[in-house]
């Protein structure tokens, strides 16, 4: 199941760089995740400060 972020990302960009198969990208008001790229790795949602990824 890939990774979606919730409206509690504050778009500090943290889990941007550390996506090992970059499939994170800033959207309108948060970050957003390709979930056809996402491998279900879970370093987004370990560096993230608020917790905003989650499995989908």
């Amino acid at each position: 199941m890939a990774y979606v972020i919730s409206d509690q990302c504050i778009s500090c960009g943290a889990c941007e760089g550390d996506c090992p198969v970059s499939c994170i990208s800033a959207g309108d008001s948060v970050y957003v995740i390709d979930k056809d790229a996402c491998i279900d790795c879970g370093t987004c949602a370990e560096v993230c400060p608020v917790g905003a990824p989650e499995q989908e």
